[in-house]
């Protein structure tokens, strides 16, 4: 089995953004977007962040809030946003931000959005619960054709890595409700926002870590997912499982940093990488003396030769 090592991309000068990067998307040549969560354990607020790979350079944009999610929309220097409870519009250039809908998890208290992902017809975003001990977290689905929002479930804990498999009309979803540590399938109803019931893809509970973000390979048959690890360790790691049989294919390495949140491949110099997002939190003083990487971006080698295609979402007229 291929083992990676990742090398440290970026080291954030402002210690707020390493608390809990997550989220890289792709958003032009050489860039690609991440959210910092949150600013620090008892911060309510976080920030879309650029990183520019021909610079090695970021840039950062304050929110009003701790996003989830933000992918790139069709017009240039927006992103839609899942912030807290609500999701919206945002331009990097004005700050101007256009509410899209504002009643995630109404009426449940403790949660807000977390991870998503956007195709053609739509996003689909979970929440988690910030006490996490209770299994109420939402699971939505926003429709572009009409911006109709849907819930498609109630009961989830911490909602994180997202696939979509489009095949023809039928859309396939995956979907990994972390402290479950399974990767779960459902097919999703675009004209009635509704999903089957759940098949279990891969069973994870063998690992000590647990399952964050997750994309698909080029060619959709695996996916790549990070695993977030508690405890102690010199590493952290990002693995590559066959859809079909479950086996683990690959590894990437993420030393003094066991926190990894997120993968993106990337083409960068005629070459595909694998970022990984990593993250500070919970990690006690002593902890992030032996993990002086934390929270800091990386990139690896791949043996892929191309990334998967990409659309720039666009969203009724908001923007």
């Amino acid at each position: 089995m291929p083992s990676y090592d990742c090398s440290v991309l970026y080291r954030h000068e402002n210690e707020e953004l390493a608390h809990l990067p997550e989220g890289p998307v792709v958003c032009g040549k050489n860039r690609f977007s991440w959210v910092a969560i949150q600013h620090g354990l008892a911060s309510t607020v976080g920030s879309l962040n650029i990183f520019d790979l021909s610079s090695n350079q970021n840039h950062t944009y304050p929110l009003d809030g701790r996003p989830g999610f933000a992918f790139p929309c069709a017009e240039d220097d927006t992103f839609v946003v899942g912030l807290e409870h609500r999701v919206g519009v945002f331009n990097t250039q004005s700050g101007r931000w256009t509410e899209l809908c504002n009643s995630i998890d109404a009426g449940v208290e403790c949660t807000i959005i977390n991870d998503g992902i956007a195709f053609s017809r739509g996003l689909i975003f979970g929440s988690k619960t910030l006490d996490r001990n209770q299994k109420k977290a939402g699971l939505c689905f926003l429709r572009v054709s009409d911006l109709q929002l849907f819930q498609l479930r109630s009961d989830q804990l911490c909602s994180n890595g997202k696939v979509i498999l489009e095949e023809g009309e039928q859309v396939r979803f995956l979907d990994i409700d972390t402290p479950t540590k399974k990767v779960v399938e459902y097919t999703l109803e675009i004209s009635s926002g509704t999903l089957s019931g759940p098949r279990t893809v891969l069973n994870l509970e063998r690992f000590d870590d647990f399952p964050d973000g997750m994309i698909a390979t080029p060619d959709g048959q695996s996916v790549i997912i990070a695993f977030y690890n508690p405890h102690d360790a010199p590493h952290g790691e990002v693995r590559q499982f066959c859809l079909a049989d479950g086996s683990q294919e690959a590894v990437w390495k993420t030393p003094l940093s066991p926190r990894a949140t997120c993968p993106l491949l990337i083409e960068n110099g005629g070459e595909v990488k694998l970022i990984v997002t990593t993250a500070v939190e919970d990690m006690p003083v002593e902890g992030q003396a032996q993990s002086p990487n934390a929270g800091c971006l990386f990139m690896g080698d791949t043996p892929f030769d191309s990334v998967p295609e990409q659309s720039r979402i666009r969203i009724g007229t908001a923007i």
